[in-house]
């Protein structure tokens, strides 16, 4: 029988712990190692309904994308965090969170993503966009990509084609005028990367939650920029996440969470 100690060995060594970010907290996060597990819900985030849905359908482990948490003082259930993790160790569940390991690693968040918005095909090694760090076998890993559109697009075309590949709400964007052929990347938070974009050659960069200085620099460096949520431009993994813990483990079921889902709105 499968083990959360197993499917814990078998993501970091997919996603190796060595790629985190500093400020990071990715692990074994909540649980018992040894505890068997027949089912696993895999999810961007572990939220109440998260939780609610994984007893609802028999899973003993989650495995999300984001840490429920990057320190903890007390484990209570006075707050949401605490009161989440008392409700899941109450009811016999495990959680492996990942995150800055799994946005730089191959095929992870930023190689999927590449896929889905049209710079990549499947199974192509994509452009690195910057070195921000190295494996101790000598690689070369980053938390964004670079890639080319099989041809260009106007801003109007190209925002609608994204919007539908990532299934997004709305999307936030300056347009600097150019066509949209070259672009960089960066799933989930990477607007202080933007420069990183520019060195490369871009005309256009995609991240999430950019804050209204970067729409400035963009406008002042002229270059496209596009906010695609934190939630679309990093759930796009989730399927590829699943799919390989399912081939990894065909003695455990895998499902995603099919309740969580992307929470901010747009008015258009």
């Amino acid at each position: 029988m499968t083990t959360v100690n197993d499917v814990k060995d078998y993501l970091f060594s997919i996603a190796s712990l060595e790629m985190k970010a500093g400020f990071d907290n990715v692990g074994f996060l909540v649980g018992r190692g040894g505890a068997s597990i027949a089912k696993i819900l895999v999810s961007l985030d572990i939220t109440n309904e998260v939780i609610s849905e994984a007893m609802d359908i028999g899973a003993s482990l989650i495995v999300s994308h984001h840490p429920m948490f990057f320190s903890l003082n007390s484990v209570t259930d006075a707050d949401i965090t605490g009161n989440q993790i008392v409700s899941m160790l109450s009811g016999g569940l495990s959680a492996i969170c990942m995150h800055t390991n799994l946005d730089a690693a191959r095929d992870g968040v930023n190689d999927t993503l590449a896929v889905k918005i049209g710079i990549a095909s499947k199974d192509e090694e994509v452009e690195l966009l910057s070195e921000d760090g190295r494996l101790s076998t000598g690689e070369v890993f980053s938390y964004g990509r670079v890639g080319h559109l099989k041809h260009p697009h106007s801003m109007v075309e190209y925002l609608e084609i994204l919007k539908t590949a990532l299934n997004a709400n709305g999307l936030r964007y300056h347009d600097a005028g150019r066509e949209v052929y070259k672009v960089a990347i960066v799933g989930g938070s990477g607007g202080d990367m933007i420069a990183h974009a520019v060195t490369k050659g871009c005309d256009t960069f995609i991240t999430a939650d950019i804050k209204y200085h970067v729409f400035l620099q963009a406008k002042e460096y002229g270059i496209n920029l596009i906010d695609g949520d934190h939630f679309c431009t990093e759930n796009v993994v989730i399927d590829v996440l699943a799919d390989k813990l399912g081939a990894a483990f065909p003695d455990t079921e895998v499902a995603i969470s099919r309740r969580h889902a992307q929470t901010a709105m747009f008015y258009t």
